[in-house]
């Protein structure tokens, strides 16, 4: 039996710079983190050749184009997997529309469950490479690429896309600047799940004309790491509600007047910053506050459910390979 663990992250600035129309011709850079919520793979041999997948359904099936799970059924033909495994996904978040990248979480730690029952020991950066093409290529997701690395690397990073050419930078390794950022940071649910698809398509149409905005976007992730290596950590709220300004301008569906007057809420409470959090329109609000103004944020917010999380240092995991015999 294997077991393999990787991360959600929050994605705090640069998010669209990642899509590779846009980094194709410039250099996209997205300020990133992993968070303690994870996507867990369970993955073991049968006794027989079938395949069996558990997730929100079960699918038993004898061949690998049966499968009905895009996720599982195309990870299975990039390893080499055909037959005789029964895998089961579990998820600490709503697995679909939560903007914490759950999808390409899933594509990380299933690719390192496959790759480990086949004795195969994959670098992150093979498993986030795979998960990309997994995802863009196999499955023409309208999708960019930093949430695969955010997962398979762990950490936070600024993460830098040029060419064909991807650069993970820790920002530091001060474990107490770590800590303090996560105190500075909260998540709540706005009760709205929605599927990306639809605005990312517009999104990725509106590369060309939204350019000089995304320029902008990639700059300020590139500030803000600079800024955490000072320990200016207060610039990063300043920064993300410019950016919020700026991500609102990408496509229409990103926000809505709802989500708006939830923003303004939060920002008249004490929270000097924050986004929708993935491409916009539902999931989570991710918000930058000082301690001392959590506690009106929090009753400002109160009808909300909060994700309390802390920043994870460490990327994709196996935490348990068994062999029998």
């Amino acid at each position: 039996m294997i077991i393999t663990q990787a991360p959600l992250r929050i994605s705090l600035l640069g998010g669209g710079s990642d899509f590779p129309a846009f980094f194709a011709a410039e250099e996209g850079c997205v300020l990133s983190s992993a968070i303690d919520k994870y996507i867990s793979v369970v993955l073991k041999r049968r006794f027989d050749a079938r395949i069996r997948v558990g997730y929100t359904r079960t699918e038993l099936v004898d061949d690998v184009a049966m499968l009905e799970h895009d996720l599982v059924r195309e990870a299975m033909r990039i390893t080499g997997i055909r037959a005789g495994v029964e895998l089961a996904t579990l998820a600490d978040i709503p697995s679909r529309g939560s903007g914490l990248g759950s999808s390409s979480t899933v594509s990380v730690a299933l690719l390192h469950a496959m790759w480990s029952h086949l004795g195969v020991l994959p670098s992150r950066r093979r498993l986030a490479e795979a998960a990309c093409a997994l995802e863009i290529e196999r499955l023409g997701r309208p999708i960019g690429v930093q949430d695969q690395y955010a997962s398979a690397y762990g950490g936070l990073n600024l993460i830098c896309f040029s060419g064909d050419a991807v650069r993970v930078e820790p920002v530091s390794d001060d474990e107490r600047l770590a800590r303090r950022l996560g105190e500075r940071l909260l998540l709540f649910f706005t009760g709205v799940t929605r599927a990306s698809a639809s605005v990312l398509n517009e999104q990725q149409a509106n590369i060309e004309a939204r350019r000089p905005l995304l320029r902008r976007m990639a700059a300020q992730a590139r500030e803000a790491c600079a800024a955490l290596r000072a320990g200016e950590l207060d610039a990063l709220g300043e920064l993300m509600h410019e950016g919020w300004q700026l991500k609102r301008q990408l496509a229409s569906g990103v926000s809505n007047p709802e989500l708006d007057a939830l923003y303004a809420r939060a920002r008249a409470a004490g929270a000097a910053g924050g986004k929708i959090a993935g491409a916009g329109g539902g999931g989570f609000l991710l918000l930058y506050c000082t301690p001392e103004r959590q506690a009106d944020l929090r009753a400002e917010l109160s009808a909300l459910s909060e994700l309390e999380f802390a920043l994870e240092r460490e990327g994709a995991t196996v935490l348990l390979h068994q062999r029998r015999g």
